[in-house]
């Protein structure tokens, strides 16, 4: 959560563009790459972009232990998923791999700190009440660190960044359909500028 101030949220729907993806991604200094488990082609996406020097390659939309042992066969080095469930909770945390579990409520934050955990993703981060919520929420959780995702772009990306609690954003906006290498590059530099 400290190699980047922005994880890109991403979804692969062919393998064969991800390791371009992930050498515009790197050389444009994003480093921490989320590969979302919503398409087939995400566990193949994961071992082409583990390919890439530099890459940290992670898989997020884990939803249950079955993904959960998938992604481990695909060597993931991190696990993010859009919520917290015990017994998903349990597997990741025994596991020892790094894991980003969803929060949104005061008990989502609670059950993950039963687990030992202090850093989490704020999911869906602008319907969920924005920062202003995640201000509210962070107050009696002092020792909790926060990665928002979902509805953060380039523009809002400082404003939650600004905030101590928050070490990095996760967002899709630096991979737009349609973009180039080209294109996703220069997104990827102006989003490793944005300071925390």
């Amino acid at each position: 959560m400290r190699t980047s101030p922005v994880i890109p949220v991403l979804v692969i729907e062919d393998a064969a563009t991800a390791r371009p993806l992930a050498e515009a991604l790197v050389k444009g200094g994003l480093r921490v790459l989320e590969v979302t488990m919503r398409t087939p082609a995400a566990l193949d996406a994961i071992r082409e972009m583990k390919q890439v020097p530099g890459a940290i390659v992670g898989a997020g939309t884990v939803v249950n232990t079955e993904q959960f042992e998938q992604v481990m066969k695909a060597d993931a080095e991190f696990i993010v998923s859009p919520g917290l469930t015990e017994r998903l909770g349990d597997a990741i945390v025994g596991s020892g791999v790094p894991y980003l579990p969803g929060t949104a409520t005061a008990g989502d934050i609670m059950r993950g700190l039963d687990l030992g955990l202090t850093h989490f993703k704020f999911f869906p981060a602008e319907t969920s009440g924005g920062l202003k919520a995640l201000k509210a929420l962070a107050a009696p959780f002092y020792q909790a660190k926060f990665c928002p995702t979902g509805g953060i772009t380039l523009a809002t990306a400082p404003d939650w960044l600004a905030f101590d609690p928050i070490l990095c954003v996760g967002g899709s906006w630096v991979t737009p359909k349609g973009a180039s290498i080209e294109q996703v590059e220069t997104l990827a530099r102006e989003a490793a500028a944005l300071l925390r």
